[in-house]
């Protein structure tokens, strides 16, 4: 287990679930991560949960807001971007072609928060740490371990990140003529950016880490979810699967070795 204690200026840093039903969330994902966890209050009288994995720091699973309950909206998982200043991220959105959408929000000592979308679409989190910094863990089992931005327009998407974040970027060409786009820092790829199949909407697509993807993805139609993408008959690192929890919450799943204290 290697313990991360900074994020880079827009790397992923943190994903969080909102949610109609805070606790049938925090069974499902128990079964499927073993995630323990801590409560506390919200200021209206309801509570979220911080998701653990052997004491580390990995997701929140938080309610929806009385509008999104009464909407009938499904649980959505949210991936943030480390900010290093969020106001001013927000106010260049616009001048790069995209849309700031709330914030900034300071959350206690916590840190700053807000969303804000690319062209094309793709509401994205961003977070100007303050005590909390992010995801303890990443790339390991139960942990947040990488996002990819599906887009009608991703060569807009991609320039949109670049002018906020000076990420660079490698393009893979694909089969079917389109190109899979990952942002860079440092030589480092952080996350992806996909042409999005024609008439769906730009969502991030957020994947979580398991030591077995077969027996991770198999434990969902158990606790009362549903398979979406089955894994590989001979799953291995690397290998893939899509989950649905029983409140309509996507979550993708991806084979990972967990990293060993030295």
């Amino acid at each position: 287990m290697s313990v991360r204690t900074m994020y880079a200026p827009g790397e992923p840093c943190w994903a969080d679930l909102q949610t109609p039903d805070v606790a049938a969330a925090k069974d499902f994902y128990n079964r499927i991560f073993g995630w323990t966890y801590q409560d506390f209050p919200t200021p209206d009288g309801r509570s979220y949960a911080q998701a653990f994995v052997r004491g580390q720091l990995v997701a929140t699973i938080a309610p929806q807001s009385p509008l999104q309950l009464q909407a009938g909206t499904a649980a959505k998982w949210n991936v943030y971007l480390a900010a290093g200043d969020a106001a001013d991220l927000l106010e260049e959105a616009g001048h790069a072609g995209g849309t700031a959408q709330f914030g900034p929000e300071k959350v206690g000592d916590a840190g700053v928060l807000g969303f804000l979308a690319p062209p094309g679409g793709g509401t994205t989190g961003i977070w100007q740490p303050g005590s909390h910094y992010g995801s303890h863990l990443f790339n390991e089992p139960g942990a947040l371990a990488w996002a990819e931005l599906f887009t009608p327009q991703p060569q807009a998407a991609v320039g949109f990140f670049q002018q906020l974040f000076g990420h660079e970027v490698t393009e893979y060409p694909q089969d079917d003529g389109g190109s899979y786009s990952t942002l860079l820092i440092d030589g480092n790829e952080v996350a992806g950016v996909v042409p999005a199949d024609e008439g769906d909407e730009a969502d991030w697509q957020i994947y979580y880490g398991v030591a077995d993807v077969a027996g991770a993805a198999a434990a969902a139609p158990a606790a009362g979810g549903h398979v979406l993408v089955e894994p590989d008959e001979h799953p291995a690192d690397g290998s893939l699967a899509t989950i649905k929890d029983p409140h309509g919450g996507v979550l993708n799943l991806i084979q990972v070795t967990e990293a060993q204290v030295p």
